[in-house]
């Protein structure tokens, strides 16, 4: 008897963990930048603490076009794919002439064949740019667009310090398409 209970109590568990399903993949998996570069890796190497963050999908461009195409000149784009693209600022910064305090935001850009408009937005957790309330931007800047001659397969971001001193730049690029955003950190 006792042996019967086991393998019926085996059989009940064991189609009861098969039957559940991991979600499916994204086609555009999920990413993380950092400055400095290497904060992620802290716990096990000598690294600076974070000081920003930036998590975003990554689309591929996948033979299309990124303008027209995935995204068209002056309509809000998410700057990514699937969740809003999120900037998290561990300490007060500048970014286009504001002062931006610590904190979560989401990044949404107006592009233009000569410059993005970037919004630094307080709305967060959206999908997409659907969520998007121009009213909730903190600070909305405009940084030209210069053309790469080797294009990027999959949308890329990076932060990254050029003086190595207080400004960051977040640069995004896609495609051909390249931008860079300023942003100088509070000392």
């Amino acid at each position: 008897m006792k042996k019967l209970l086991f393998l019926a109590a085996a059989v009940l568990f064991s189609t009861t963990v098969s039957a559940q399903k991991f979600a499916d993949l994204d086609k555009s998996p999920m990413d993380a930048v950092f400055f400095p570069v290497d904060a992620a890796k802290r716990a096990f190497r000598k690294s600076a603490e974070p000081q920003i963050r930036v998590l975003y999908g990554r689309p591929a461009l996948k033979g299309r076009e990124v303008f027209p195409g995935i995204t068209k000149y002056g309509e809000v784009w998410r700057a990514g794919a699937n969740e809003s693209t999120e900037l998290l600022l561990m300490n007060d910064a500048t970014i286009g002439g504001k002062l931006v305090k610590a904190g979560r935001y989401t990044i949404v850009i107006t592009p233009t064949e000569k410059a993005w408009t970037i919004h630094i937005n307080s709305v967060n957790d959206g999908w997409g740019s659907y969520g998007y309330e121009p009213e909730m931007d903190v600070v909305t800047t405009s940084v030209p667009v210069t053309m790469d001659s080797e294009s990027v397969e999959n949308l890329s971001m990076a932060l990254y310090s050029p003086n190595n001193d207080n400004v960051v730049h977040l640069k995004i690029g896609w495609g051909m398409y390249r931008v860079e955003m300023p942003i100088t950190m509070a000392k």
